[in-house]
This record gives C-alpha cells, structure tokens and sequence, in this order.
C-alpha cells in the first residue's frame, strides 16, 4: 500500500528526537520461553513489515520538508546476541535506547538474545520509531510477531492483508483543534501552562553533571511488584477511591520529594507528567493493533508537605488527571508539538517537569504461541536528552506490574536511577503492606 505522505506535526517532533540518540523511540522486551530460531524469525519480520505499511515506509526529505515513502525501504534489521552467565538482557536494551533509527533506511529494528545460563528462554526485543507507534501498539507488534512466527513454524503460510494506514493525528483531532483555530487553542494553553510554571515555580532534582547532547545518554533500570504486590496495590486502590495511575505518581513523587529534600524538613512544590493513551479518546477509536502515535500529556501541580498522606497524594494527582481530561486538555498542545519539542532540544535542562509516568495498564494479549510463552513484557521510552526528569514505564502483565525507570546520564547518573527506583518501589510495598501514611523525612 502505498503511504507516500507527508510527516505529520507530531511525527515530525518524534524525528527531531530520534536524531537525538534515539530519543522517545520505544523499546519493547519480552522474556519468552521457548526455542526462537533465527530463520524463522527473519521470516516473521520480512511478512510483518508487509502488513503495515508504516514499517514499510522510511523518512526522506529536509527538515523542513520530511516525507514517509515506501519506495526503497529496507528490511527490519536482526541482531542476534548469545549472551553468556554474567551479561543482562538490560545492557542490549540500554544499547537499543541510545541509539538512534536510520529513518533514511527503515523504521524497526530487532534484537534477539540467547541466554546461555538459561535453558529454553530468550528475549525478543524490538525499538520502534516513536513516530509511527506508541505504548499500546508496540506492545501489540510483539504479540503480532509471535503469531506469526507460530504460524510459519508450523508449516503454514502467512496471508499478507495489509493494514490501513491511519489518518495523521491531525486529522484525528476533534474539529474544534483544527486548522488555525486548534494552532490559536494551542497557543493559548501553552501561554497558560508557562504562566502556571511561572507561579508554582515546580522542584527538579539537581543536574549531577551538564555535558552537551552528544554526550548525553539514557539510563535505565528494570524492576517489577510480585502478583501478590500488584494486586494488592490495585485492591487498595479501589479501597481509597483512586487509580493505580494516581498510586505510581504518588509513589514517584514522594521518593523523588525525600531525595530533593535530603535532611531538611520542608514542603515541596513539583509537577508531575501524565501521558495519557488516545486511541479510545478520539472518533472513531483507534485500535492496538494499527501502528500510529496516538498518545498526549498532562502535567499537574503539586505541594508535598512533610508527614503527607500517600493516599491524599494519590487522590489529589487523580483529580488532577480527571479534570484534565474533562476539559480535554490532552488534544490542546498536539498541534505545537515539533515547537515544544525544538524548545526541549534547544533547553535541555529548562524542563518543568519533575516526574513523568507511562502506565499502559493491564496488557491484553495472548500468553502463549504454539510452542512459545511470553513469561514478560514490558516497554521503555529513550529520553537521552532532557536532564533531570525521573521517568517509570509501567505495565502489568500476568498480574504482575513490570516498571522501567529511566533518566538522562548524566545529568542523573545510573546510581541515583537505581537508587530512586528502589525507593519508589519500596513505597509501593509499604503501602500494600497497609503501612497507609507515608512519613517524609
């Protein structure tokens, strides 16, 4: 199908980035038992990248004119890593994270990796342009991949139905956000968050060293809530009249709150970044399975005080969210979106954001492919970039919550990332132990 168009506001942001050591393009992981082999796999991809004519495209042009085209693009690139007993599956995506997409040549590429101290389990690991995908949709590639794989492995042949491409997202907008009216609305509601910023004056963490972009990279860190945890968090959620949304930017907060406060005994006043799935908030809905970024942001305003309630904290961020998305402040920044991100990339460390959090929820896909099961999944955003902002991507799978935890080296360095992300997790275990006030020191 041919999808020659040109790039959309949003997708034209996402390039900017991804030429910034891969800045926002998304990693997904999945531990799969099970015996992967590499030629049936370069099968899978040559037929998935025929289904969907956004991987079958590449970006052309200058920066002021890029361009999707379909004609000469490459095929998905595979790496295959054997790894040995001391190596981790994170250092390949840490790699993968730094490192940007050749748009000019293809827009996926994909890792697999052999685990020599453990039998029969490998890990499938696939970075995706965040211009054409999202959370939800990357999620959805992988377990595309996997069927198809079941399929080929058993001797069958994969019918090529290729995908609809969708609209651009300005197209998807509600009328009222288009053409100038929505560049006006935007406007008006980034004059309005600037002022805002300008009168809460929001806390970051402290830079721990400033380099150059080039020099810039992104760090992460892997953690997971056992089932028992995780559903104890989302029981306790209910209970209190919130969302699990609410809990982990509570939790994110409260621990990068203590960090910021070290032994002075004082409030806080930070913000806190919600990225918020649009698919189900636009007409008609999108579905998982269509590759598109179709995903915003909300930021919300908050002053920690010291002894301050895990759960009000958790509420208040809630309300935030839903009043956010009441006067649909999600569709309003959408159509800026390349002069945000040009302004990020200008001002890498004038960030306002304290926090961020990238919750996708409870993943809905299929455990088991023929001889194949997926044990884990989990995805990550790069930020190489933006100094000082604490991020966590979240989703529960199995009952079981996965997070990713990342932020830009070095202006946070991989201790401090490791270091606050056992905090945030061990807030999270005292509040499922009942533990409900959380005292900040």
């Amino acid at each position: 199908m041919n999808n020659n168009r040109a790039l959309s506001v949003t997708e034209q942001a996402m390039e900017l980035l991804n030429r910034q050591q891969g800045s926002f393009n998304i990693v997904t992981i999945s531990r799969i038992k099970g015996d992967i082999k590499e030629q049936i796999l370069r099968q899978v991809l040559d037929a998935v990248q025929s289904i969907h004519p956004l991987l079958n495209s590449r970006i052309i042009g200058t920066l002021d004119h890029l361009e999707f085209t379909n004609q000469g693009t490459e095929k998905v690139p595979l790496r295959v890593v054997s790894q040995g007993i001391n190596d981790n599956w994170e250092d390949v995506v840490r790699e993968e994270l730094n490192k940007a997409i050749d748009s000019s040549k293809v827009l996926l590429r994909c890792v697999l990796i052999y685990k020599q101290s453990e039998i029969n389990i490998s890990y499938l690991i696939t970075t995706v342009h965040h211009g054409i995908s999202d959370g939800l949709s990357c999620i959805s590639l992988q377990s595309e991949i996997l069927k198809c794989y079941q399929i080929i492995a058993s001797g069958d042949s994969i019918d090529i139905d290729c995908e609809s491409a969708i609209p651009p997202l300005e197209e998807l907008l509600p009328e009222w956000m288009k053409g100038k009216n929505g560049i006006d609305k935007g406007k008006w509601f980034l004059l309005k968050t600037k002022l805002q910023m300008l009168l809460h004056q929001p806390e970051q963490l402290e830079s721990e060293e400033t380099v150059p972009l080039e020099f810039r990279s992104c760090g992460m860190t892997h953690r997971f809530l056992q089932k028992e945890l995780t559903q104890k968090l989302i029981e306790l959620c209910r209970q209190e009249n919130t969302t699990v949304q609410g809990a982990l930017c509570a939790a994110m907060l409260l621990t990068v709150a203590n960090k910021i406060r070290g032994e002075k005994l004082r409030s806080i006043k930070v913000s806190c970044r919600t990225y918020v799935d649009l698919r189900r908030r636009i007409s008609p809905p999108i579905q998982q399975k269509n590759l598109g970024f179709l995903a915003s942001f909300l930021t919300s305003l908050h002053k920690i005080k010291p002894q301050m309630s895990f759960w009000d904290l958790s509420r208040e961020v809630t309300k935030n969210i839903e009043l956010g998305l009441k006067i649909k402040d999600i569709f309003k920044p959408l159509t800026l979106f390349r002069k945000i991100i040009e302004y990020h990339i200008n001002n890498p460390d004038e960030s306002y954001v304290t926090i961020a959090v990238t919750n996708i929820g409870r993943v809905n896909i299929p455990e088991v492919y023929g001889d194949l099961e997926i044990e884990e999944i989990s995805f990550i955003a790069s930020n190489a970039i933006i100094g000082k902002v604490f991020t966590v991507a979240t989703a529960t799978f199995q009952e079981k919550m996965l997070l990713n935890f990342l932020a830009s080296k070095p202006s946070l360095s991989q201790e401090t990332i490791e270091m606050l992300a056992t905090g945030v997790i061990n807030c999270l275990i005292e509040v499922c132990q009942e533990k409900v006030i959380m005292a900040v020191k």
